[in-house]
């Protein structure tokens, strides 16, 4: 493996099939298995990085179906809102919501950037991660009821699907990771701004069709989540030293939530 200071490999190298294969099965519960020569380095979880979209919109066309689905047999808007969020939750074994509560509690503690670290990796929920998580996940929860409500089915889609893209643009190079090992060394600065940048305009272009008779609103919302996102990324280089992989998980949530809830305002 190389180390996080090692050449940046190619955004979708030689080996998209492998990275799409690991994006899979690092991202869902999904059974899918790497071959047994397969080894884990930079390139291959760079490829996984840039392709990760393409797993956030399989999660979102499950989620949206799901949403449908439960309303269409009359479950009401918020439970089924909750039942979804909890959903996704389940088939990405509730990494991204790990990753959301940890660095929580990493951001609300005293002390210098080791410190931080040391109360991420613990494992405990403080405070911090308690009320983020409840506000986080409470907001995606009513946001769907209300996308649920309005018929607005393309943006439930594409916010699950946004918080994939998040990944790419934490990744992307000049930022460097906080630890020399975990899997922020392994994926830290493997992304192309090319690559990053790509992603969110696809993005803001499937958001035109988000929000029926307003086309500006899905792309406004996409815009809001990238300057969220970017905040965080240099808020936590500057809290942790760098890339850590909670902070992954941290700016998936919090792009589904800021897309959700721009997509649902009236």
């Amino acid at each position: 493996m190389t180390g996080h200071g090692g050449p940046a490999p190619r955004a979708g190298g030689p080996r998209p099939a492998a990275g799409l294969r690991f994006a899979l099965s690092l991202l869902t519960v999904l059974p899918v298995r790497l071959d047994a020569e397969t080894v884990v380095d930079r390139e291959l979880a760079g490829s996984a990085i840039t392709l990760s979209p393409l797993v956030g919109v399989l999660l979102g066309g499950f989620g949206t179906g799901v949403l449908a689905g439960l309303r269409l047999i009359g479950a009401p808007p918020l439970l089924a809102g909750l039942l979804v969020v909890g959903l996704l939750a389940l088939v990405t074994r509730g990494m991204h919501v790990d990753g959301l509560a940890d660095t929580a509690d990493g951001l609300g503690c005293y002390g210098p950037p080791e410190r931080a670290l040391a109360v991420m990796k613990d494992g405990g929920a403080g405070p911090f991660a308690v009320v983020t998580l409840i506000v986080v996940l409470g907001a995606q929860a009513v946001s769907l009821a209300a996308l649920a409500e309005a018929g607005r089915w393309w943006a439930a889609g594409l916010a699950i699907a946004a918080g994939r893209v998040a990944f790419g643009w934490c990744c992307r190079r000049g930022l460097p990771a906080a630890r020399p090992e975990g899997f922020g060394a392994l994926v830290a600065g493997t992304q192309p701004i090319t690559v990053a940048v790509g992603w969110w305009l696809v993005a803001a272009g499937v958001g035109v069709f988000a929000v029926p008779g307003r086309w500006w609103q899905g792309p406004a919302a996409i815009v809001v989540a990238v300057l969220l996102v970017s905040g965080l990324a240099a808020h936590t280089r500057r809290r942790f030293g760098g890339l850590v992989g909670d902070v992954l998980g941290a700016s998936c949530e919090l792009t589904v939530f800021v897309v959700l809830a721009g997509c649902a305002l009236h």
